[in-house]
């Protein structure tokens, strides 16, 4: 197929499938005699897959190394490795934007708190004077726990 019809397939533009294609992507890709660049029947599958990874939060290396040279030729094992690994970073990630909307929630009721007489300015300095000493309390046990691990 040529490249304005692998566009409309994939919704890609034909600057973003000859990207894909120039960084080794997408392989196999045929010239005719005018030099029209003929796309086999599999290209929509991996364009599919780069899509689909790249939604997934891989980079452009990373996908290229799950993307095989011939989709006949995936390595299965590989393959569940990289997608545990990237489901454990995504884990992580959550685990650390949940950690931060706490403390952030925390913050905003602290500060919708304000005791009546103070002024914005003093209420910000008492609850960001809070906040530290809450990280302080943290860090301390982090470190007293890390002693009682040796």
């Amino acid at each position: 197929m040529k490249i304005g019809e692998l566009s409309q397939r994939t919704g890609l533009s034909l600057s973003r499938i000859r990207y894909y294609e120039r960084i080794g992507l997408l392989r196999a890709v045929a010239r005719l005699p005018n030099g029209f660049r003929v796309y086999p029947e599999n290209a929509v599958v991996i364009l599919g897959l780069v899509l689909v990874a790249q939604d997934a939060g891989f980079t452009l290396e990373g996908v290229r190394m799950l993307v095989p040279r011939e989709l006949a030729s995936w390595d299965h094992d590989l393959l569940t490795a990289t997608l545990a690994r990237k489901i454990a970073e995504i884990e992580a990630e959550q685990a650390r934007l949940a950690a931060s909307k706490a403390q952030l929630l925390a913050i905003t009721e602290a500060m919708a708190g304000r005791p009546d007489g103070i002024d914005c300015a003093s209420n910000a300095e008492r609850v960001l004077s809070l906040t530290m000493l809450g990280r302080a309390h943290l860090t301390k046990r982090a470190g007293s726990g890390a002693a009682a691990a040796k």
